[in-house]
């Protein structure tokens, strides 16, 4: 009896296991997110609808096939805007004070709240920087290690304004398409890593 009683024990442990494990169908998603922002404004709400790439990613799970890769790298690559004069170094300076800040684009943000890169919750940069997140890889000595060559900083900038050009269903923000950051804050976060003045390459 105790047997059998462990036994579906067990079974019902296992089960409530893998209906935990179960994803919600797409409608019950949608509709649970069209819920939640009910009373947002009307660009608010045009916010939680996916573009064609991150409708496939979230279909996927961030899995997409080969085929679906290439068809995102291939499109995305053609939202990227680079900058009109040719330049993609600002103010390192500047860079770092985007590359600290944490707000914007929160739904509790006032009007005119200048958003930031956020850039420590998921990388290193300044080698003396003590608080620092590892989601992303370290970013220490990032314009030393490539020693300041040009395509490695085109390269970068097409990271930062557009990552799922570079990687599909990457987690790293698409800051330049969806408008977080503006061209300049881009290019002053590009100074911040690539300048050999900059604390990120001493």
């Amino acid at each position: 009896m105790l047997k059998l009683a462990i036994a579906l024990a067990a079974g019902v442990l296992l089960a409530g296991q893998a209906a935990a494990q179960e994803r919600p169908s797409q409608a019950v998603i949608d509709a649970y997110l069209h819920s939640t922002f009910g009373k947002a404004s009307p660009e608010w709400q045009a916010r939680i609808k996916p573009d064609e790439t991150l409708a496939i990613c979230n279909t996927m799970r961030n899995n997409p096939s080969s085929a679906q890769s290439d068809e995102i790298l291939k499109r995305e690559a053609t939202r990227v805007t680079y900058p009109a004069d040719g330049k993609f170094l600002g103010d390192w300076k500047k860079g770092y004070a985007v590359a600290n800040n944490g707000r914007g684009g929160q739904f509790s943000d006032p009007p005119g709240t200048v958003a930031g890169g956020n850039c420590f919750a998921c990388h290193q940069l300044d080698p003396k920087e003590v608080s620092y997140g590892t989601l992303g890889p370290s970013l220490t000595a990032y314009g030393k290690d490539r020693k300041y060559d040009a395509e490695s900083v085109k390269d970068a900038y097409i990271k930062i304004y557009n990552s799922m050009a570079v990687v599909p269903c990457s987690n790293m923000p698409r800051f330049g398409v969806n408008k977080v950051l503006s061209e300049a804050q881009i290019k002053d976060v590009m100074a911040y890593l690539f300048d050999p003045e900059s604390p990120v390459n001493k």
